[in-house]
């Protein structure tokens, strides 16, 4: 059974102070998920704090975006190699609000997928749909060209170092809900996707939900036989909240059969 990844983005919220707390309250109640694998995701600027805070812990350290190029004249960006040196071991590309609000192609994310996996991290790979695009019936299409894109460009064996992640775009922050029916559904879908170009790795891969996963739909959404964790926005902000994810993704795991 794949092993579940809860993993936290903390976008461009918090201070030094609201960092420090989080951190700390996180990894004091993360000791009972011994079947998951937890990952934060800060700003660039408290990666440093929070590695420091994350020793003699099993919590993972990531970052939320990557520049292309690994050393260069390029003021304000930050390389892959850089985040691995700062003690990163995952990196979200292509995650919705870089596609929309900062209109990164397709081409700009699966060289960026690319860049991630030759610096050594493993590059969480966000695919989804708008709401106008699943009305006009084109969620299945919109992911096969976000998938298809980095696939052809970073080829299928880099998939063995990444993570999917599902993130309905309709139902982030709009209050309307994708239901862990609908979210399975196209979690299938990908894998089924994958499956036409290599069976094992379709079989293995996580495949993350990240649509307004909280506390109370947590564990409907990983009960569903291909959600294998979640990319958690809002809820991450909040210990008590993100633990609970956490403890569902452990209980389901559990029940599952694997203690």
């Amino acid at each position: 059974m794949r092993k579940p990844l809860i993993a936290g983005n903390w976008k461009m919220h918090g201070s030094l102070s609201q960092v420090q707390s989080l951190t700390h309250d996180i990894k004091q109640g993360v000791t009972a998920c011994m079947n998951v694998d937890v990952l934060l995701l800060p700003s660039f600027i408290y990666l440093s704090e929070v590695k420091s805070q994350l020793a003699q812990s099993n919590i993972i350290l990531g970052a939320q975006n990557l520049y292309i190029g690994s050393q260069g004249a390029f003021t304000g960006e930050i390389s892959g190699t850089m985040l691995k040196d700062a003690g990163c071991e995952y990196v979200l590309v292509g995650h919705s609000e870089r596609r929309n609000v900062f209109h990164e192609s397709l081409s700009l994310v699966a060289a960026k997928f690319k860049a991630a996996v030759e610096a050594g991290l493993k590059p969480i790979l966000c695919v989804g749909e708008s709401q106008e695009q699943r009305e006009a019936g084109d969620t299945e299409k919109v992911i096969r060209d976000q998938l298809e894109s980095v696939l052809q460009f970073a080829g299928v064996e880099a998939f063995w170092q990444a993570v999917i992640a599902y993130e309905p775009v309709w139902a982030i922050g709009t209050g309307l809900t994708a239901t862990p029916e609908q979210a399975q559904a196209v979690h299938a879908f990908i894998r089924t996707l994958l499956a036409k170009t290599d069976v094992d790795l379709a079989n293995n891969i996580c495949i993350l939900y990240g649509g307004s996963v909280k506390a109370d739909n947590a564990a409907a959404l990983l009960a569903m036989p291909d959600i294998d964790g979640g990319l958690v926005g809002g809820a991450s902000l909040d210990a008590v909240n993100f633990l609970s994810i956490c403890h569902a993704a452990q209980a389901v795991h559990h029940l599952a059969g694997v203690v």
